[in-house]
């Protein structure tokens, strides 16, 4: 690790679909020589500019901090270039560590064999110096490595956020299928959100979305809530920078003047969702409330609604169609004037909404393959709507 603010090579890691989305982030905080990868994206800077990283990215799921790269097709030649690695510039007997892998090759079948030889090279090392072994601790190591194959090229990287990012620290109780906060903040940049119009969530679960819309609106740092990152552990940690940092980030918040309404059927959702929203700091922001989407009246437009309705992995089929359905209608009635945004896995089910959507993106909600799609509800119908706007001026 570099042990000055010259500026290196780092990679922030995301979800498929959100790539362009965190390079725009990432060119704003000041990253320099940004590039596009399949779920990551590449950028330079200084160690300023990673722990803004950290602290500032709403849709990067670790920054990482490449250190050493060669070329394996095999595990013996991948654990001989480890071993040969000095590993003592980075680890102690004292200080724990811990490996994971990502591979996307015809050399290597298993993901988890490629960590479990890089181990076995790194202790071997330490044991032919010294006769004893560091340890690993895979909940808070002091050195958390990634190992990342694509094809027979091998890079080996630092991991600088320790637990992944979307463990902001204001989320202390979740449903059963609770959305990842990065996630949830993409789908809010996707949308072109200006955090000035109306937000709604009227199906927020444990209250992710909302919240992540009230942090866009203030320009809040994500992390802020985060009790830890892994660079704090680093031997070069700058705590003296890190505070300024903060400091910088703080002083960049404004004021909120949009309405942001959150809504659900559940007295138990509700109550997880009011603690997780006051958790953040949010709680005179966002207004809680216990309503259908089938019940609440839209404030005028404009507005914005971001829906993550039920999927139906849970629900009988004829009970999910008719859910669609009943809110393509809700939508027709009552939200004129707004965008409507729904992500969701089930294609069948979409259909029944009965609405032309003009947007749709690909992302994965965990394992699920998701449609994100948006839905301009225009004032009278579209056929008059675009009438209007082509009338000359």
């Amino acid at each position: 690790m570099e042990q000055d603010n010259n500026n290196f090579n780092m990679v922030a890691k995301t979800l498929f679909g959100l790539e362009e989305v965190l390079a725009k982030e990432i060119k704003q905080l000041g990253g320099k020589d940004v590039k596009v990868l399949n779920r990551a994206v590449s950028f330079k800077g200084d160690k300023r500019l990673m722990y803004k990283a950290n602290l500032c990215l709403r849709t990067a799921i670790s920054i990482l901090k490449p250190i050493h790269e060669f070329i394996t097709r095999n595990e013996h030649t991948l654990y001989d270039q480890v071993k040969a690695i000095d590993w003592t510039k980075w680890l102690d007997l004292d200080k724990t560590f811990s490996i994971e892998s990502t591979v996307q090759s015809e050399y290597f079948n298993h993901t988890k064999y490629v960590a479990l030889k890089a181990k076995d090279a790194i202790v071997d090392q330490f044991k032919e110096k010294f006769g004893e072994r560091p340890s690993v601790d895979r909940e808070k190591p002091y050195l958390k490595l990634h190992i990342h194959i694509s094809q027979q090229e091998c890079t080996i990287l630092h991991d600088s956020s320790g637990y992944p990012l979307f463990k902001r620290g204001y989320r202390t109780q979740t449903n059963k299928a609770p959305l990842n906060e990065v996630l949830a903040a993409g789908l809010i940049l996707l949308s072109g959100w200006d955090g000035k119009t109306t937000f709604i969530d009227p199906m927020c679960g444990s209250g992710t979305i909302p919240i992540e819309a009230g942090l866009i609106a203030g320009n809040i740092p994500p992390n802020i809530h985060r009790k830890y990152f892994g660079f704090q552990l680093w031997d070069d940690f700058d705590e003296n920078l890190w505070e300024e940092v903060i400091a910088e980030a703080k002083a960049g918040e404004k004021e909120i003047h949009c309405k942001i309404l959150a809504s659900d059927v559940s007295d138990d959702t509700m109550d997880m969702a009011g603690t997780n929203i006051e958790a953040a700091g949010l709680d005179e922001v966002i207004r809680l409330s216990k309503k259908s989407f089938f019940e609440r009246d839209a404030p005028p437009a404009p507005g914005l609604l971001i829906v993550n309705p039920p999927y139906g992995e849970r629900i009988v089929p004829e009970r999910i169609m008719a859910f669609y359905k009943k809110m393509g209608d809700r939508l027709k009635e009552n939200y004129s004037g707004y965008d409507a945004w729904i992500i969701t896995s089930n294609a069948d089910a979409v259909k029944k909404i009965g609405l032309r959507h003009s947007k749709r993106l690909t992302l994965y909600n965990g394992s699920l393959e998701c449609r994100f799609l948006k839905y301009e509800m225009y004032r009278g119908t579209k056929k008059s709507f675009s009438k209007k706007e082509r009338r000359p001026h």
